[in-house]
């Protein structure tokens, strides 16, 4: 399983301070395992919770693509 993530949530991973991309880089190694649940009306697709972060990322031929990386109150917008 490859861990795939986009170049969006690679920006916002950079604009982070140290300690949060860590917190967030660790989880994200950690996937599947975590705080994980599907979207609604989203095949394959699931919200990985992190504190007052979301990651989202869907499943595709076996490898994880993050799509999103953000705050709780701005992710799901």
């Amino acid at each position: 399983m490859r861990l795939i993530i986009l170049s969006d949530p690679r920006k916002y991973l950079r604009k982070l301070a140290d300690k949060e991309r860590q917190r967030l880089i660790s989880a994200i190694l950690a996937l599947p395992k975590g705080d994980v649940r599907p979207l609604v009306n989203e095949d394959s697709a699931f919200r990985l919770r992190v504190g007052d972060w979301r990651v989202m990322y869907h499943i595709k031929d076996g490898d994880i693509i993050i799509r999103k990386i953000g705050s709780r109150g701005d992710i799901y917008k």
